[in-house]
């Protein structure tokens, strides 16, 4: 296993299908059906295909799913998953990495976008995303808005978990529009662990900015997976991008 997994590294993968994948298991049929009827031609590409929660399950639809991941130790997690040998899946960044095929579908869920930590690179991934759709094409992004409205006036952190086994807590800088994730998990054997991950918030404005430098126009925003609407209060939103044809 390469050494340059970074935040996602053995440590973390371990856990993350636990941590990660079970809060949201429930969603995933109606989030995979969504994603089936938008591979028109029957092929997709996951950034950030992580450990395939979701690239499984869209498998099994009979969709050609590829992915793209930075993280070889994830990458070992889904290959070691049934039907994890059968997907086309390569190491690099989700914002440069390219494949020689096109797609009718490129997706980006669980708020992946975030971890790219500059407007550049977000915009560089949109501009990705792009080149590798058909005409036509779909780039579908499941992110949160930016929960800054919750933040008292003049206060930076914010909490998210609090449990006897995990406390979670944010903390936001609205000049640089960056983010810190922390987690710290008590185990049952006493010991303690942290992590902080990085993350740059784009509200959905910017978003459609960023698709529309890569040549993309807004289809549909909704509220989740169920196409509820989108409004002033939603907490986050699942925007569909389309390539012209």
């Amino acid at each position: 296993m390469s050494g340059d997994d970074g935040i996602f590294d053995a440590t973390v993968t371990a856990q993350y299908d636990t941590l990660h994948g079970a809060p949201t298991a429930a969603e995933v049929p109606v989030m995979v059906a969504c994603l089936d009827a938008w591979a028109t031609d029957r092929k997709a590409l996951e950034f950030a295909i992580g450990t395939g929660r979701v690239a499984l399950p869209l498998a099994r639809c009979g969709v050609a799913v590829s992915g793209i991941d930075c993280s070889q130790a994830m990458i070992e997690q889904l290959r070691r998953k049934d039907g994890g040998q059968d997907l086309r899946v390569v190491t690099g960044d989700m914002a440069s990495e390219r494949l020689e095929d096109h797609f009718s579908l490129v997706f980006l869920v669980f708020n992946t976008i975030d971890n790219l930590t500059t407007q550049a690179a977000q915009v560089a991934c949109f501009e990705n995303a792009a080149r590798h759709l058909k005409p036509g094409g779909r780039f579908v992004v499941e992110t949160l808005v930016p929960p800054l409205q919750r933040l008292p006036v003049g206060e930076t952190k914010l909490a998210f978990a609090a449990t006897d086994q995990h406390v979670g807590i944010d903390q936001f800088d609205t000049v640089t529009q960056t983010y810190s994730s922390t987690h710290i998990h008590f185990e049952d054997g006493g010991e303690v662990s942290r992590l902080t991950v990085p993350f740059r918030y784009a509200w959905p404005a910017e978003l459609d900015l960023m698709a529309q430098i890569a040549g993309m126009a807004l289809e549909h925003r909704w509220a989740d997976w169920t196409k509820a609407a989108f409004t002033a209060t939603s907490t986050r939103h699942i925007s569909v991008w389309r390539k012209p044809t």
